[in-house]
């Protein structure tokens, strides 16, 4: 596969460790959207750094927005998906329903809607 391939470069950011999972955590947030401490609570054994990068990645890549709330202080600041990071979260949430349908055995992971999951 050709370094410029589409494919090839989608995976590149896409699979990359803790990508998907920060993605499925915001859509999982009321409003498609978590603030930071809250994104870190939910995933457990990822530093501080390497949500930050994924999230400045996942900006750079049009699929996360940063919104800065300055009227109070301290200032809040909250990620939330954009149109085509809540698409591809269709995508993950496909792929979910073929590894419960033909490969993966998961009882704690029956749920179809990644929504309604509490791990």
């Amino acid at each position: 596969m050709q370094e410029g391939c589409t494919v090839n470069r989608t995976v590149k950011y896409i699979a990359r460790k803790w990508t998907l999972l920060i993605l499925l955590e915001l859509y999982k947030g009321e409003g498609h959207r978590r603030r930071f401490s809250e994104l870190k609570s939910c995933l457990v054994g990822i530093t501080p750094k390497v949500l930050s990068a994924r999230l400045k990645e996942l900006e750079r890549e049009g699929l996360v927005e940063n919104r800065f709330e300055g009227s109070s202080f301290p200032m809040r600041s909250e990620y939330s998906l954009t149109k085509s990071g809540l698409e591809i979260v269709e995508i993950v949430k496909e792929m979910k329903r073929w590894a419960l349908k033909w490969k993966i055995t998961n009882i704690e992971c029956s749920c179809q809607d990644c929504s309604e999951c509490v791990l």
